[in-house]
């Protein structure tokens, strides 16, 4: 039996090359059954070029770059507070990950409108600096096909490499996109790496998609809430970004989850507003599940048994809110007062216990992400847990 290869990507390009060729000799013609014909091309990228057609769009036209007025962009950053205090580490990141490969990173909303940049440093080539403004417009009504516009419209993760791109203005970009998604599943905007006159690198598509649910795990976990609970299959470890997240209020209410979640649980897509009570959602009553919040804030987590009314079973760590601000308080030695009291040298807590605290605070200030508070630490998941008093049977 024979198998046929896929094209390589020369070989793609030619086709791509011969589909754009088309598009140009019969314009409007069939322009999807063309491109499903070439070999290596994705549906979604023939759906894209029929969208621009049915625009009146031709792939000759000048693309020019515009950006929104300065109090449309104004009003656009005070909506999407939250998501850039939410993405800036992880586009800080995305930038040092990307800027040997001459990539730099973008954040939109969901309407395409550029809000943050990150890893143009050092990059001169004025193409780059044409997309990558905050408040220009990348939708596909304005720029024709992108991942920008293809992430945002198809919900996916998509590559999209020079000539695949519908403006003859854009076939010197290279670029993977994710959409982003908030705690409703709404979507809410996209991230994407986007290089010039650059090689192909699909495998960018999987670092778009993994940097999106981080962004999303952070804006989750930075809204108000009383408890999360990390969730997951079992033997599958929790407290590392794979987990599924769930943000609970003090009376039990679902507050947002994120995508993880959502694929793990009968989690039903509500409007803002609608109430979701976790009995809803799994056979553990609340008040469990809240004292296990509480035994973490004083002990440490540990792994908890979900049954879910479908009759599957997840486990979890069910996690208190992390403090705003935690400090471990020391007692001031007698004889002390004034400004001497706040700097006079003091008599040490033992040291484990000052070292359990510390290591708590650390889990707080990871949001339950053991595996995080452990490398800010510089010590081991395990270590962690035994220092917490974890029995090693409960650990995930």
């Amino acid at each position: 039996m024979s198998v046929i290869a896929p094209p390589s990507s020369t070989d793609r390009c030619a086709l791509v090359a011969q589909a754009r060729q088309a598009l140009r000799d019969a314009p409007g013609a069939n322009a999807g059954a063309m491109l499903a014909a070439a070999a290596g091309m994705e549906p979604w990228i023939a759906r894209s070029w029929q969208r621009c057609l049915s625009s009146g769009l031709q792939p000759t036209q000048r693309v020019v770059f515009d950006a929104v007025s300065a109090t449309a962009l104004r009003r656009i950053h005070e909506q999407h507070h939250g998501l850039l205090q939410a993405a800036r580490p992880v586009l800080e990141q995305l930038a040092r990950t990307i800027i040997g490969m001459h990539y730099f990173a973008l954040l939109t909303d969901a309407r395409g409108i550029v809000l943050a940049v990150q890893g143009l440093q050092g990059n001169s080539d004025p193409r780059a600096h044409a997309i990558a403004r905050v408040g220009i417009d990348l939708s596909e009504a304005a720029v024709g096909t992108t991942a920008i516009g293809a992430a945002l419209t198809e919900r996916q993760a998509v590559w999209l490499h020079r000539g695949e791109h519908f403006f003859e203005d854009n076939t010197c970009y290279s670029c993977a996109g994710a959409p982003l998604f908030d705690p409703w599943g709404r979507c809410m905007g996209m991230l994407d790496l986007t290089g010039v006159d650059v090689p192909e690198r699909p495998e960018l598509r999987h670092l778009a998609t993994r940097s999106a649910r981080a962004i999303e795990d952070a804006l989750l976990q930075q809204q108000p809430h009383n408890l999360l609970l990390r969730l997951n299959w079992p033997g599958c470890p929790l407290g590392g970004e794979g987990d599924g997240l769930l943000a609970l209020d003090a009376d039990g209410q679902v507050l947002g989850s994120n995508g993880m979640a959502r694929q793990l649980m009968p989690l039903p897509q509500l409007p803002p507003g609608t109430a979701l009570h976790w009995s809803h959602l799994c056979a553990l009553p609340w008040g469990m599940l809240r004292d296990a919040a509480g035994q973490a804030a004083r002990h440490g987590p540990a792994a908890l048994e979900l049954p879910l009314w479908s009759g599957l079973r997840l486990h979890g760590l069910a996690l208190p809110a992390a403090p705003k601000r935690t400090l471990v308080s020391l007692p001031v030695p007698p004889g002390a007062s004034g400004a001497n009291a706040e700097t006079a040298a003091v008599a040490p807590a033992p040291l484990r216990e000052t070292e359990t605290a510390l290591i708590r605070q650390a889990v707080w200030a990871a949001r339950g992400n053991v595996a995080q508070a452990a490398r800010a630490l510089g010590i081991s998941r395990a270590t962690v847990y035994r220092k917490l008093g974890v029995p090693k049977k409960q650990l995930p």
